[in-house]
């Protein structure tokens, strides 16, 4: 049996455990603060392949009463090292002792709940999903690993995250060193936190106390997308009509950790679906009233948008590469933003234009970057009253719904 023991967060260590092993795997730090027998053969816990091969060596060699040990953060069946001794010798051969993660500790001490958190893990893992996850939810506990801590999420959430706060608990469960601290992604993002951090969570403090929760974790998903106009503020019918916007939602795909544009985002109508959906966003729109408008809808359906005030392309530069991007304006502009937002996006661009004789030029931009491309024209009508309690159909204008889609091999690293 390999016995995994969770540690670091201020619970003692099983001295029986311990002083029966025959093999000790585990941080240094881990290793230093336990009392181990003078027989006990040491592994410093490193790159993970080589420990589990010198792991396997000592279970081959010995027999079937050798002892190993592995000491690890925590719980280390969450975000932990059982999945991968799971993996490589069978769940059967295990015997896991869980200490408190390093997420319960942290919520514990600022007397929060974190049944409504999202978890994310920054560590070996690309950043962007984590910055993402904060973009998008009010109550995010991020893994953090080398080149993805407290100073590098900062730096990603400094522009456009005002109303969030990081909470960085370093060295948690040592009486000694120890520390939770508030700070603001741009004040995080000028520190050296050393090597002590535990985890960082980000919050939006106003929202901190959610509902009472059923289900733990991420919210589920809305009830209903693609809402009638009449769910949006907006201005002279100038809003992507609830049919265009079922087909472009599901060309775009938004989920959880998904950074989606809205560019030329008029009332922010696809935007806000999109951040109900999971996806963090980014509104560009060039009219100062457009923006207003956006922020508010937004702020009606209780959900994060970034607005960007601005004209595309030029209003583009600077922000993160999106997963997808929803083109909804442009006018003559609108070969130029289509060919920007195809250059940058991750995995689709979707394109919606009344003008029909603007769907060539957008099409070729598409398919200059690389994108396969497929589109449809929907004309709906709706049922409309009629007086004497009969019913007529009523026309929309038709629309031109145009996606581009990246092959799979060239956006595999998605959300993990």
């Amino acid at each position: 049996m390999i016995t995994v023991v969770g540690t670091g967060t201020g619970a003692p260590l099983p001295e029986e455990v311990l002083a029966a092993a025959d093999l000790v795997v585990g941080g240094r730090r881990h290793l230093d603060a336990a009392r181990l027998p003078e027989s006990a053969e040491r592994i410093v816990l490193g790159p993970l392949a080589p420990a589990l091969d010198a792991v396997e060596r000592a279970l081959e060699k010995g027999d079937k009463e050798r002892r190993v040990v592995v000491l690890a953060s925590g719980d280390p069946g969450f975000f932990g090292i059982v999945r991968a001794l799971g993996e490589r010798f069978g769940p059967d051969r295990l015997d896991v002792r869980p200490g408190v993660s390093s997420v319960a500790g942290a919520f514990a001490r600022l007397g929060l709940t974190w049944d409504d958190a999202v978890v994310v893990s920054a560590h070996g893992r690309e950043m962007r999903t984590a910055v993402n996850v904060c973009r998008a939810r009010p109550k995010v506990a991020v893994l953090t690993g080398p080149g993805a801590g407290p100073a590098e999420l900062g730096a990603a959430l400094a522009d456009g995250s005002a109303d969030r706060v990081l909470v960085v608990a370093s060295a948690l469960g040592d009486p000694e060193r120890e520390r939770v601290e508030r700070v603001t992604p741009a004040e995080a993002a000028e520190r050296d936190w050393g090597a002590a951090v535990s985890v960082v969570l980000c919050l939006d403090e106003a929202r901190a106390l959610g509902p009472l929760r059923t289900v733990a974790g991420a919210p589920s998903g809305p009830s209903a997308w693609a809402l009638d106009e009449s769910a949006f503020a907006h201005r002279d019918s100038m809003i992507t009509k609830f049919e265009v916007r079922a087909l472009a939602l599901a060309r775009l795909g938004p989920r959880l950790g998904d950074l989606v544009w809205d560019v030329g985002a008029g009332s922010g109508s696809v935007a806000v679906e999109c951040a109900r959906l999971g996806a963090a966003v980014t509104a560009v729109e060039k009219t100062p009233d457009g923006v207003e408008r956006i922020r508010a809808n937004a702020s009606a359906h209780g959900v994060d948008v970034r607005v960007v005030h601005g004209t595309a392309p030029d209003a583009l530069d600077g922000l993160d590469d999106p997963d997808a991007v929803f083109v909804g304006g442009g006018g003559r502009e609108l070969p130029a933003i289509v060919s920007a937002c195809a250059r940058r996006a991750r995995r689709a661009v979707v394109v919606a234009m009344a003008a029909l004789d603007r769907v060539p030029a957008a099409r070729e931009a598409l398919v200059a970057a690389g994108f396969s491309c497929d589109g449809v024209l929907l004309q709906a009508s709706r049922l409309a009253p009629l007086p004497g309690d009969v019913t007529r159909l009523a026309a929309t204008n038709p629309v031109f719904l145009l996606w581009g889609t990246r092959a799979p091999a060239l956006h595999e690293g998605e959300a993990q």
